[in-house]
């Protein structure tokens, strides 16, 4: 898989990319996140990519020159999936909609700045936008590694244990059931017997009945099609 993010702010994906799993998957060759630039297209001498909104109003607007230049010249080089741009009234993050994400071989990320995108680039150059959530940020930066991050580690042999991505949250539409380890007893906290018991039936019964019933109680829109 490869990762394509356009940025104004390049920076700010050097820690995130360059540590614990993401950063492994990247040395095993198993993922390619390549940050640009999108100053690199502008044609101003300033390098600027955004400009005042025609109607007026409040704020900038990044400009449509430099970004439709940045998606041309990556797609001249490769096939991408699909074009994302970070959006707040995009479609929102899910563990179905990350899952189906994880399957494609290239995709490009757009981080929003200012107020948004000239409309013509979400009309002609993006085929999906992506919302991490109902509140805005700074810039898109923050949901394109959210969004990486969530994609990066569903990839087959970024996990070791590739079960565990497979008993996360979300992905059987429910929240994950406690989780325990040792020591056994601490202060007399104690771990639930049925998880001492060896007994690989029991246990996985009652780790459903407390994902459903933590469901149940902390996010039941997740039951509408279910329990």
């Amino acid at each position: 898989m490869r990762i394509d993010i356009l940025t104004v702010l390049p920076d700010l994906f050097t820690s995130w990319f360059g540590e614990s799993i993401i950063e492994r998957a990247r040395s095993k060759g198993l993922v390619e996140v390549h940050v640009h630039d999108l100053r690199a297209w502008s044609t101003d001498k300033h390098r600027r990519v955004d400009d005042y909104p025609f109607g007026g109003g409040a704020g900038m607007v990044m400009q449509v020159e430099p970004i439709h230049r940045a998606i041309t010249e990556l797609k001249s080089q490769r096939a991408y999936d699909e074009v994302i741009y970070l959006s707040p009234d995009g479609e929102l993050l899910g563990q179905p909609l990350a899952n189906q994400l994880s399957t494609a071989r290239n995709l490009i990320l757009l981080c929003g700045h200012y107020k948004g995108v000239d409309e013509r680039v979400r009309e002609h150059l993006i085929t999906r936008e992506v919302s991490i959530g109902d509140y805005v940020l700074t810039g898109g930066e923050l949901a394109a590694a959210v969004l990486s991050d969530a994609i990066i580690r569903l990839v087959p042999g970024v996990i070791g244990d590739e079960t565990s991505a497979l008993s996360d949250s979300f992905q059987d539409g429910l929240v994950a059931p406690p989780a325990y380890t040792r020591p056994a007893d601490y202060q007399g906290w104690k771990v639930p017997d049925v998880l001492l018991s060896g007994h690989q039936a029991r246990i996985d019964a009652w780790r459903h009945e407390q994902a459903v019933d933590r469901t149940r109680k902390r996010r039941p829109g997740l039951l509408g099609s279910g329990e």
